[in-house]
């Protein structure tokens, strides 16, 4: 019979969890901020963290701790939150655009067909 492996974290994969837990709120923090530099920086330290993080599992011997995978399911649920809200800032933003720029000629009026008509190449009788 062998023995269980115990449900001790490594410590490295524990700092790395750390390191993208950090970037995590880095990013957060930066997406709230006016202007695009901070974002680019924070999403690539949080790349890069990942795949720290990514490579130390690759190494890591034994199952996964409980507390180690409650963590990693809190992450990934902040990631899937971040993108949820820069969605929804990505649409509200093109809404927006739309309203102070709309397009020439829109579809659905009657100067929009007319345009589109004349634009699209085909012939009519």
């Amino acid at each position: 019979m062998t023995a269980a492996l115990p449900l001790v974290a490594d410590p490295a994969l524990d700092a790395a969890i750390d390191d993208v837990e950090a970037r995590l709120a880095a990013l957060a923090a930066s997406l709230a901020e006016p202007g695009g530099r901070a974002i680019d920086t924070a999403a690539t330290d949080l790349q890069r963290a990942l795949a720290a993080a990514l490579d130390r599992f690759q190494r890591s011997r034994g199952p996964v701790p409980p507390a180690l995978r409650q963590r990693l399911a809190r992450a990934s649920a902040s990631i899937a939150a971040q993108r949820e809200t820069l969605a929804r800032a990505t649409a509200a933003l093109d809404r927006a655009i739309e309203v102070l720029l709309p397009r020439e000629g829109g579809t659905y009026n009657a100067q929009g067909a007319a345009a589109q008509a004349r634009h699209s190449g085909l012939a009519r009788a």
